[in-house]
């Protein structure tokens, strides 16, 4: 289907339903990105998180099987996002952006409809980990089940946006090899997998998964307010960098 023909808003260079629809179901036939995004992060729950002493063990308000749980939704939001967003990668090796030059269709239109769609994917991955906690064991306040999935879904933007710059700055050939080994590099810089100490606590501050990780853990991990207003500045810094790096991608890749 030619998306010259999809609606009206995406004539007008806006956002359009149709053109959301579309994308998903591109993106639900990339078998890969589904299982690594829906399989991978409950799995490494299991392996990880379910081990009895963790379960009896607190930490904050919850138990340390909490704290795994949310650390994989975080992770598995951060795939999903991510290789959500690193699809254009594939989208310009087979002309996809060729064909958006036609199109009256704003960069940032188009930004925002592969966000959205990463972020549906990164929806459900959060809550698959979320439901496999709820059976094994993990314990936090209701709030803190509420404000922990919010976060870490809403969190996840930031890895929508890493997605989109890296599927415009590499080539579809090795985008999604080296995605792989730069997300496990950053969940273990960021203290996202283990806690830190020392001068490997001061360095991880500066890692997009860590504030990211710090906000999801605050509602029940009793973070200090200066660590939470740190990881806030984070997230928007780490937020502001990809996106406006893929929009201006974009723009080049695009350029009539």
């Amino acid at each position: 289907m030619s998306i010259l023909d999809t609606r009206p808003a995406l004539r007008s260079g806006g956002l359009s339903t149709g053109f959301l629809r579309i994308e998903l179901m591109r993106m639900l036939r990339n078998r890969r990105t589904v299982i690594f995004s829906l399989i991978m992060p409950p799995l490494f729950f299991v392996i990880f998180g379910t081990n009895s002493g963790y379960r009896s063990e607190s930490f904050g308000s919850g138990n340390v099987t909490g704290y795994v749980m949310v650390s994989m939704a975080v992770y598995g939001a951060m795939l999903a996002t991510t290789s959500g967003g690193a699809m254009v990668a594939v989208e310009r090796a087979v002309g996809w952006s060729r064909q958006l030059r036609l199109t009256p269709l704003r960069p940032l239109a188009y930004v925002a409809t592969k966000i959205i769609i990463a972020m549906v994917l990164g929806f459900f991955s959060v809550a698959v980990v979320f439901a496999v906690g709820s059976v094994l064991g993990a314990h936090l306040s209701a709030s803190a089940w509420v404000g922990c999935f919010l976060i870490a879904w809403i969190g996840s933007l930031v890895f929508a946006a890493f997605g989109l710059f890296m599927g415009y700055l590499l080539p579809s050939e090795n985008v999604m090899q080296l995605l792989g080994p730069v997300l496990a590099l950053l969940s273990f810089a960021g203290g996202l997998f283990m806690p830190l100490h020392g001068w490997f606590e001061t360095v991880s501050k500066v890692i997009p998964t860590n504030g990211v990780a710090v906000l999801a853990r605050a509602p029940f991990a009793e973070p200090s307010a200066g660590s939470i207003l740190l990881a806030i500045v984070n997230v928007l810094v780490w937020a502001a960098v990809f996106a406006g790096g893929a929009a201006l991608l974009f723009r080049r890749d695009t350029a009539r």
